[in-house]
């Protein structure tokens, strides 16, 4: 380490903010989504970078791409799914590349810790015939990110780079230098229309241009400094990437390593060769068999157990799970069960551990409570929920926090699937002709995210879908990111704010109500009224987070009196400031409510379902007793 240089504590997300900063980019856009958001909350915060939440994954990319044709660096950052949304843009900048780096973050989430699928983006850059990077710890995220640029440039290519929840989240020590790149001065915009507009005459020409660059990459593979070989014992090697090299290293501590910091293209002479030199040849990847299934192809024997020891998953793994992340214990019981590792190297708890595709260690011989999600204290969703329980119809729901309507006892939604997709499956089911009335709840980031469009498709097509969109003037589910209705921008720029009302009018919704989300009395009257006509139909409900700063300075907490007895109807909000207490009912032998000083916000919402006025602000406690 020399003079200019210093090491510092970084998560995985800080240390590829950094090697973005350190490999000169000038642009920079993305949607949050964990495990991804901090690594533009950290860059934007960084000298000479313009940085910005999109409304979606597709746009972050498509401005990514617009500043590398102008011959800029730039970088789009997205967790796994939102790929699926960016994939039309990531396919035709694969298919131009660019005049400066460009390179896309998938932050994958094995496990599921906060979405809705698995799905192993490595297949995403086999499918574009792209370069994908794997970081193992925060180190190599900082400098595959430099590596990346550097790769894009010369091949002309996009490039995915992948960290998961473990390298993400967290810290390590990484060397960083005061340094930034300072990438030459961009030319004239390219009018290279062969190139850059992608007709199919022109696209047909770039077909070939992007399979020879691939076996570019592929040959340049052998050589990355990403892919090394660790010469150990080599009665056991092991091909490996990401972070399931920190479980190799742990689990087989004296075998030799293949480790992969680029998984695809994959380097077939160095996995050849590593392979012709080992007595037994295994992998170890995350979800997928991605690196195994082309191993295979090359026509190499990976090791096989014996039958009936082959682990959990053998029709698509050799030996370890395709389901979850891994862990050490994971690792180690499978490799026990291969007969890679001898019996008794598994201790009880860790085998009961290895058992769970969850991957999360168990904790033995503790009585932890459980602690189910559950919407905040004063959540201004709660009130819809509230009363979308009581109406007893059908309730399409969308990616956010408001998700958790559907834990009892709200248990208000029905279906969930991607972001932005409540209303077109509401509008679905009513056109299915199913008799029962669709409410779809989407919150105002979703609705700018993918929402937008569907809601224009029901007042085209006319439905009778009761769309509600849940204004909190934030995505509060990442953590109270900016949005195009929070009138900041990622770097605390003052904005213009998107009227929801008037996009709503405009898209043809004529039947258009803004309510207060702590008015119980409003919503409910609003939806039974609806409930009445056949007319596409929205509800705005309108109250700020209320984990934002501005929020958390109005809390005054409620108090429940002695005319409470225990009727259970402020139990049915699901708030957790609403507890039962030792006191029981002396009529009706049910416990009595009390409310948590510290957790509670003074929302009202149970005060307003309280049938007997006995929960009250501290003022109106001492009125009532003068």
């Amino acid at each position: 380490m020399t003079e200019e240089t210093v090491k510092r504590l970084l998560s995985g997300n800080e240390a590829i903010a950094r090697g973005a900063w350190e490999a000169g980019v000038a642009v920079a856009s993305g949607y949050p989504g964990t495990p991804s958001t901090e690594i533009l909350e950290t860059l934007a915060r960084m000298p000479g970078v313009y940085a910005e939440w999109a409304p979606n994954e597709k746009v972050a990319l498509d401005v990514a791409v617009g500043a590398a044709y102008a011959g800029r660096r730039a970088l789009a950052t997205m967790k796994h799914v939102g790929v699926n949304v960016a994939a039309d843009s990531l396919f035709y900048a694969a298919m131009t590349g660019a005049e400066a780096g460009l390179v896309v973050i998938s932050a994958d989430d094995p496990s599921m810790h906060s979405s809705q699928n698995e799905q192993d983006n490595r297949n995403y850059a086999k499918f574009a015939r792209i370069p994908c990077l794997d970081p193992a710890d925060s180190q190599e995220a900082k400098d595959m990110v430099v590596a990346a640029f550097d790769l894009s440039e010369r091949f002309d290519t996009p490039v995915i780079v992948r960290p998961t929840p473990r390298v993400c989240h967290t810290s390590t020590l990484v060397e960083t230098g005061p340094d930034r790149y300072q990438p030459p001065e961009p030319g004239k915009y390219p009018r290279d229309h062969a190139k850059y507009v992608m007709v199919p005459a022109n696209a047909r020409r770039r077909h070939p241009v992007i399979e020879r660059r691939l076996e570019e990459i592929a040959q340049f593979a052998e050589t990355f400094v990403f892919n090394r070989i660790e010469w150990r014992d080599k009665s056991l090697g092991v091909i490996t990437n990401g972070i399931a090299y920190q479980y190799a290293r742990e689990v087989f501590p004296q075998a030799s390593v293949l480790k992969l910091g680029m998984s695809y293209p994959l380097p077939r002479r160095m996995i050849a060769d590593f392979a012709a030199q080992v007595d037994k040849l295994i992998v170890l990847e995350e979800l997928d068999p991605f690196i195994e299934e082309q191993v295979l192809l090359m026509g190499i024997e990976l090791y096989r157990p014996a039958e009936g020891t082959s682990g959990r998953y053998p029709h698509l793994k050799s030996i370890f799970p395709e389901i979850g992340e891994l862990n050490p214990q994971i690792v180690r019981s499978h490799a026990v069960q291969a007969g890679l590792l001898p019996p008794g190297t598994v201790t009880q708890p860790e085998a009961e551990s290895a058992s769970a595709p969850a991957a999360l260690p168990v904790i033995p011989d503790q009585d932890l409570p459980n602690r189910p999600p559950v919407l905040c204290p004063g959540c201004p969703h709660r009130s819809t929920f509230y009363i979308l329980n009581k109406l007893k119809r059908p309730v399409n729901g969308d990616i956010g926090c408001y998700t958790l309507g559907v834990i009892p006892p709200l248990s208000a939604m029905d279906t969930c699937g991607c972001m932005g997709a409540s209303i077109g499956v509401a509008h679905g089911g009513a056109l299915s002709g199913d008799k029962e009335r669709h409410f779809a709840v989407i919150g105002d980031s979703t609705f700018f995210h993918t929402g937008v469009q569907a809601l224009m498709n029901v007042a085209y097509n006319q439905s009778n879908v009761i769309t509600i969109i849940m204004d909190n003037r934030i995505t509060s589910m990442t953590g109270q990111q900016e949005n195009p209705g929070s009138g900041l921008t990622l770097q605390g720029k003052a904005t213009s704010e998107v009227d929801i009302e008037a996009l709503v009018r405009a898209i043809g919704i004529e039947t258009v109500k803004r309510v207060e989300a702590y008015d119980v009395e409003a919503i409910e009257t609003t939806l039974k009224e609806w409930l009445k006509d056949d007319k596409p139909a929205v509800l705005i409900t309108d109250h700020a987070c209320a984990l934002l700063p501005e929020e958390r300075r109005k809390y005054l907490p409620l108090e429940v009196t002695d005319q409470c007895n225990g009727c259970t109807i402020c139990f049915r909000i699901g708030c957790p400031a609403i507890l039962k207490s030792d006191q029981v009912d002396p009529k009706y032998g049910r416990p009595l409510a009390e409310i948590d000083p510290l957790l509670c916000t003074g929302c009202e919402i149970c005060s307003q379902v309280c049938p007997r006025d006995a929960i009250l602000f501290r003022e109106q406690v001492l009125a009532k007793q003068k």
